[in-house]
Parts: C-alpha cells; structure tokens; sequence
C-alpha cells in the first residue's frame, strides 16, 4: 500500500482519461463518481452497500459536519473513517458552496465568511485557514481548498471578483494545509463561462501548485450546454498529469460529457436524493416508481442491472413500498442508482482501455433514447 498521494494516467481516448488515484486508504479508478455521504452517511446506504455498488471513495461535507456533530468531536473519536465506518478514502468539500447557498445568512470579507447556522442560528466564521483545520481533523484524504462560488447567471465583472479572491484563498489554504504526507490538496478553478477568467484562474492555481485540480462554479444554473462549453476547454488548462475533479456534477448525460472532455473524477447527490423521491436511473432513461403503471408489472427495474433492487424486487412491490412509505424503498432505489451510475464509470473505464469510447457512448445515448420498456 502506497505511503503518499499519486496519479498514474493509464490510457487515453480521444480526450476521455483512464487512470488511478492511489492513497495510503486505497486506489480510486478513474473515471470515479463519488457517491455524496453529506453527514458522515449516504443517505438510506450502509457503507459496505456503498462499496458493493462499486464506489472507491466517499465525499463528507465540512459545513454540515462542523455545525453537526462538530469536527473536534469527530477527531476526539478517532476521524472521520472511523465514525461512519467507512475505512477507504474521503474527499471533503471546503464548505464554500453550502455557505454561498446561504447569501441571506452570510457576510462576506477578504478574510473569509461569517454565517449563521441553518440548525440553530448560531455564529461561525469560515475561511482559508478554518476550512483547512477542519478538515485536517477530520482526517479526509483529499482535501479542497476555500473557494467562493458565484451562482450562474452572474455579470462577468462579480465573476472576476470572485475568482480572484478564490486565487487569493487558494494561497492562503495552500500554505495552511503544510506538508501532510498521504494527504492531497486540490485546487479549485473559477471564472465562470469566460475562456480568460478560466484561464487566469489555472495559471494562478498552477503558480501555487497542488496535488489536483477541480473545476468549480458549474452546475450552478448556467444549463448543460454553457457548462459543456466550458469543459471543452477549461480541463485543457490544468496540469495533465494530476486529476480533474468536476465538482457537483451530475446527470449520466452529463458525466459521460464531462468524461469525454477529459474529466476524472464527479460527485453528486442525484442518485440518492432522487432514490428517496422514487426517481430510478435506468439504462433506458429515468423511471418515476410512483406511477401506477409499474403497480401490476412483475419485471425489474432494469434486467441488465444485478443489483438487490433489480434482481430481488419488482417494480409492482417497488411501487408499493415507496407509496407505503416504507424505507425499504430509499434503500432499495437508493442502492440501484449508485450501481447504475458506477456501472456507467465501469463501462467508460472500459471503453477507454479498448480505445472504444465514442462507440460506447453512442450505445449509452441510443439506450437512453428508446425510453422506458413499455406498459404491461
């Protein structure tokens, strides 16, 4: 088991990157998709489920868990691993984006944010240094620095701003993570939708150096189409030889975009939120389990997915579950859509180790566009 923090790019096909990320907790293949465990926990998951559906490594949230249960209390037990029983790598968020969701509740300074707690209105002051404390306790293995993240649309000149102080940010958590072997620290790029503000924003962040890179400020309401402009060549201007990490992202259709301009690594809450809203990502597109056309239907889910959703249950007892409110269905729907979204990695991990990946796209993209099977 490796001691340090690495990347090792394995293969490419056309712009899609194979690869793997090796920690002193384990190796995360890439293309990866981190499942989102917000509170030390993927909601309505067991972690071992977690890793049966194929995941290689979790994100916790440094804002939620510093107002609840704290982090010096998650390091008085032991870390983060240890506490939600999860013993392979975390990537922690800086907390930015959940204190840019509160602009009624925050102030905002050269120096970092005051907010008020969603839980109990209580004080807290976030910045560089803090964020870097935080998640220093609670042992994650990637760590991101403190960024400030516009919502989309923005005037380019709130862009600008943003960005540089998110540069200036980046310094100070640069210097503020030091030296941790076995750690890595990964810079964030801003700028928006604007080909020079992206471009500032990397060679700031490549005159810092860090042991990976995320593109930030996307999927923020700019639409699928501006974003996919970006990505066309924003992944371009960060250094080859360590990962991309497109954060908050997303959809299938936009992973396997993201991955084909040169993404490695995603995360997104959307296939447990819509797990526990009855929403089931299939190879043939999104089924709703609430309609009353699955209520007599004895087939699965999907009949190329193995997992206990699909090859245990029906769609009819799949139905009355989630109409029951029993929580067998969160943990049910839950569990087939992480499998869903890592057999999709699994299958562009694949495609580009046989140099295949527009071949398998162009299945992927034909499969989602013949829709649901039809109605009993």
């Amino acid at each position: 088991m490796t001691e340090r923090f690495s990347f090792s790019l394995l293969a490419t096909d056309g712009k899609a990157r194979l690869g793997v990320i090796s920690t002193p907790r384990g190796e995360i293949r890439t293309p990866a998709f981190m499942p989102v465990g917000t509170a030390g926990t993927v909601k309505a998951m067991m972690p071992e489920s977690v890793r049966a559906t194929g995941a290689d490594i979790l994100l916790g949230n440094t804002y939620h868990l510093m107002l609840r249960p704290t982090a010096e209390r998650i390091d008085r037990l032991g870390g983060l691993h240890r506490f939600m029983n999860w013993d392979r790598p975390i990537l922690t968020d800086s907390g930015g984006f959940q204190v840019m969701s509160l602009s009624d509740l925050r102030k905002l300074t050269e120096d970092g944010v005051t907010f008020r707690s969603h839980v109990d209105g209580s004080r807290h002051f976030l910045g560089p240094e803090r964020s870097m404390e935080i998640q220093r306790l609670l042992g994650s293995d990637i760590v991101m620095c403190f960024d400030e993240c516009p919502a989309l649309p923005a005037d380019e000149a709130r862009v600008a701003e943003s960005m540089r102080l998110s540069m200036r940010w980046a310094a100070r958590s640069r210097d503020a993570f030091g030296d941790r072997p076995g750690h890595a620290l990964f810079g964030i790029q801003q700028g928006g939708v604007t080909h020079d503000l992206r471009a500032e924003s990397a060679e700031a962040l490549r005159a810092i150096g860090f042991d990976g890179y995320a593109l930030g400020g996307l999927a923020v309401g700019e639409g699928q189409e501006a974003m996919f402009g970006v990505l066309d060549f924003a992944p371009d201007m960060l250094p080859a030889d360590r990962p991309r990490y497109l954060m908050g992202v997303g959809k299938p259709d936009d992973i396997v975009g993201a991955v084909r301009r040169g993404v490695d690594m995603m995360d997104c809450v959307l296939p447990s939120r819509s797990g526990r809203t009855g929403q089931a990502f299939t190879r043939r597109g999104v089924v709703n389990i609430k309609n009353a056309r699955h209520q007599d239907d004895p087939r699965p889910l999907d009949e190329a997915c193995t997992c206990p959703a699909c090859r245990n249950y029906s769609r009819a007892y799949l139905h009355h579950v989630f109409r029951a409110k029993e929580i067998i269905s969160s943990m049910l729907l839950t569990w087939h859509n992480l499998r869903y979204f890592q057999d999709i990695m699994q299958g562009m991990r694949e495609a580009i180790a046989a140099g295949e990946f527009a071949a398998w796209q162009a299945g992927f993209e034909a499969a989602r566009a013949e829709g649901d099977i039809e109605p009993l």
